[in-house]
């Protein structure tokens, strides 16, 4: 990440007090988030939330990727978006809230499908990438793409009542030398298709993605600003029915380990 950026103006002092004070973040950490370029894979439930808190927090670029449009039916979930919306680009209507709620930042609007083709050129300009896909052709591009550019990759999934987050840096070592896992060490294959279904087929509940994609945000900001520990080896589970958290660590594969030495 870069470490150069202009000072900052007396009105992002004041508008990040409540950070600057931490001092965990203090004015260093700030800095970086200011510095920082991060994509956010979907303009949907995820990332709505992701988008909104990462643009509140001040991380400086913030890419959007997403080629649907705002639908009506979307609004019960994706409150990045409104009523005046509807028909809109979903990138174009998230860059014009993330602007509302914070006019220091830069958003860039990436209005296409990530497909293999482009998104080697698209993660290459970002710091950390954020998955709030919807699907899992999306899900294993962004994962065998992020650890082969070496991105660090922040991912969240979910059901109707339910949902999961882990964070991967496969290409770095813990603190005993081992390898951090792959996201195919946690989920080797994808599922056939047709045997999980669809938001629009099995509903969601609407508050769901706006807690998982919050910590999505949350992780993104320990990232940055090297505090705390990230959920690396750890996938967190939450079941909202029953407002429980679990936390399951997963290693990486001895085969995939060994390929990498």
């Amino acid at each position: 990440m870069s470490t150069q950026a202009e000072p900052f103006s007396g009105l992002e002092i004041e508008r990040y007090a409540r950070h600057i004070i931490l001092p965990e973040i203090g004015g260093a950490g700030q800095q970086k988030l200011k510095n920082a370029r991060v994509l956010v894979i979907g303009a949907g439930g995820l990332g709505s939330p992701a988008l909104l808190y990462l643009a509140a927090a001040g991380v400086g670029h913030l890419g959007i990727v997403d080629d649907d449009m705002v639908t009506l039916s979307n609004l019960q979930r994706q409150i990045v978006h409104h009523t005046d919306s509807i028909g809109e680009n979903k990138t174009d209507s998230a860059a014009a809230t993330m602007q509302r709620i914070n006019p220091h930042i830069e958003v860039h609007c990436h209005t296409l499908r990530l497909t293999p083709e482009n998104v080697t050129e698209l993660f290459s300009a970002y710091d950390i990438i954020v998955d709030g896909s919807d699907n899992f052709a999306t899900r294993y591009l962004v994962a065998d793409h992020a650890a082969l550019l070496e991105k660090a990759l922040v991912t969240a999934a979910m059901g109707r009542f339910d949902g999961s987050l882990t964070v991967l840096k496969p290409y770095e070592r813990d603190m005993q030398g081992n390898l951090y896992p792959h996201y195919r060490d946690l989920f080797p294959e994808p599922p056939p298709d047709g045997l999980i279904p669809s938001c629009a087929e099995a509903g969601v509940i609407g508050a769901l993605p706006a807690i998982l994609g919050s910590m999505q945000a949350m992780e993104v900001i320990k990232l940055i600003t090297g505090i705390g520990e990230p959920l690396l080896g750890r996938l967190l589970l939450y079941d909202a029915l029953a407002a429980r958290f679990e936390t399951m660590r997963y290693k990486r594969r001895a085969k995939a380990a060994e390929t990498d030495e």
